[in-house]
């Protein structure tokens, strides 16, 4: 694969950052009061949030991959 080498870095940057970022982000969804009803089932809130967070942390998994693979290539 031909990517430039700067491409390739951004690429890295950004993965790192999204896989530092929502797993935080994700521990303070947790811990919202709106996650949980009363009965302590997961709302619409968590939910919503949870599919967000996998959604960013796959999509950072296959940003760094493809980084990787410009850097090796």
């Amino acid at each position: 694969m031909q990517i430039p080498l700067v491409w390739s870095l951004v690429l890295l940057v950004a993965a790192v950052w999204n896989l530092v970022v929502w797993p935080q982000f994700w521990r303070r969804v947790t811990k919202d009061p709106r996650a949980r009803d009363e009965a302590g089932r997961p709302t619409r809130f968590y939910t919503v949030h949870a599919v967000l967070v996998v959604v960013s942390v796959v999509l950072a998994l296959l940003v760094g991959v493809v980084g990787v693979l410009g850097l090796v290539a």
